[in-house]
C-alpha cells in the first residue's frame, strides 16, 4: 500500500492532479463558509463580538500607514484662527460665490463639453469663451471686474482636457491640477437628471496645512447653505493625493440604507502647484510638486 497523496504536485497524472485541486479547494471553502456561519450566529447572539472583531480586524492599509507628517493638522485653535484670516475668509463669512469658467486659447469640442459639466456643478457659475488674443492676466481683470469670486481654467491637450487652474478672486491662492478619467454625465450608464437646487458638499481626507488650503478653496466653489431638498451632493475624495470628483443624489431607503444615483460628470485631480496671490508666471510659491519628494509610498502631501 502507498501512502496517501495529499498535495496535488505529488501526482504525476496531469488529471488527477487537477481532480485533486479542485476537491481540495472546495473543501476549503465549505470550511470557511461554515466558518463564516458560525461567526453570524455568535454575533448575531452577542453584538460586542462584532463590534470586538471590527475593531481589531482593520487591514494595514497605503493610508492608514502613512509617513507621519509634521503638517498634519486637527482643528485647533491656531488652525481655526489662521483660516479667519486668510484670503478665503471672506467666503466663509457670507459672501456668495460667483465662478467664472472659461478654457485655454482655442478649444476643442471637448474642452468645452468639459466647462459645461463644470458649470452645471458649481450654482451661480458662467462660462465664457476665451479669444485668442485674451492673456490670462486679462481674463484674470476682466472676471475681478465683474466681480466674480473664482476663476477656473481648463487646458488640454491634443484635444483632450487634461488640467485645470483654480483662481480665488480678488487676493488668490491659486493651484493648478492635473486632471485625468474625465467621464462626462452622459457617458455613465444610468445617470440621473441634475436639478437647480444648490448641492451638498463633502471633503474627505483633507488632513494636512496644504490639505486644509485646498478643501477651502473647494468650499469656496459653493454656496454654503444647501438645498437638501434636492438630495444632490458633490464629493471631493482625497485618496493618495489623487482627488476623486463625484456626484450623486441619494435617497434613504430605510432608517441604516442609503441608496446613491450618479449624475455625474466624475474625473480626478492631482494638485501640482499651489501658489500665493493670484497667479502670475514669477509669483510666490507655496508649495509645488516635484519627482523627487516622493521618497516613499507611504508619504503623501494632502
Amino acid at each position: 500500500m502507498g501512502e496517501t497523496v495529499t498535495r496535488p504536485s505529488e501526482l504525476k497524472n496531469k488529471h488527477k492532479r487537477e481532480n485533486l485541486y479542485q476537491k481540495q479547494k472546495l473543501e476549503k471553502q465549505k470550511a470557511k463558509s461554515a466558518k463564516r456561519k458560525q461567526l453570524a450566529k455568535a454575533e448575531e447572539k452577542n453584538p460586542e463580538l462584532k463590534k470586538k472583531r471590527l475593531e481589531e480586524n482593520v487591514p494595514n492599509t497605503l493610508d492608514n500607514t502613512r509617513e507621519a507628517d509634521e503638517t498634519m493638522v486637527d482643528q485647533d485653535d491656531e488652525v481655526a484662527q489662521d483660516e479667519a484670516m486668510d484670503e478665503l475668509a471672506s467666503y466663509f463669512s457670507g459672501k456668495t460665490p460667483k465662478v467664472l469658467v472659461t478654457s485655454s486659447k482655442n478649444p476643442s469640442p471637448n474642452c468645452y463639453d468639459f466647462c459645461a459639466e463644470l458649470v452645471s456643478m458649481f450654482p451661480d457659475s458662467q462660462f465664457a469663451k476665451r479669444g485668442p488674443k485674451h492673456e490670462l492676466r486679462q481674463v484674470i481683470k476682466i472676471a475681478n471686474e465683474k466681480e466674480f469670486t473664482d476663476l477656473i481654467i481648463v487646458n488640454e491637450d491634443r484635444k483632450v482636457p487634461n488640467a485645470i487652474t483654480l483662481i480665488h478672486l480678488p487676493e488668490g491662492p491659486s493651484a493648478y491640477f492635473k486632471l485625468t478619467s474625465f467621464t462626462p454625465a452622459k457617458a455613465i450608464s444610468g445617470h440621473g437628471r441634475v436639478t437647480a437646487h444648490n448641492p451638498e458638499l463633502i471633503l474627505n481626507n483633507f488632513n494636512t496645512r496644504l490639505g486644509h488650503t485646498i478643501g477651502r478653496m473647494f468650499q469656496a466653489l459653493l454656496p454654503q447653505v444647501p438645498e437638501f431638498q434636492g438630495r444632490q451632493v458633490i464629493t471631493f475624495h482625497n485618496q493618495r493625493d489623487f482627488i476623486f470628483v463625484r456626484r450623486h443624489r441619494y435617497v434613504f431607503r430605510d432608517t441604516e440604507k442609503v441608496g446613491l444615483q450618479e449624475l455625474g460628470p466624475k474625473f480626478t485631480l492631482k494638485l501640482r502647484w499651489l501658489q500665493k496671490g493670484v497667479y502670475k508666471r514669477d509669483g510666490e510659491y507655496e508649495w509645488v510638486f516635484k519627482p523627487e519628494m516622493e521618497t516613499s509610498r507611504k508619504r503623501f502631501f494632502l
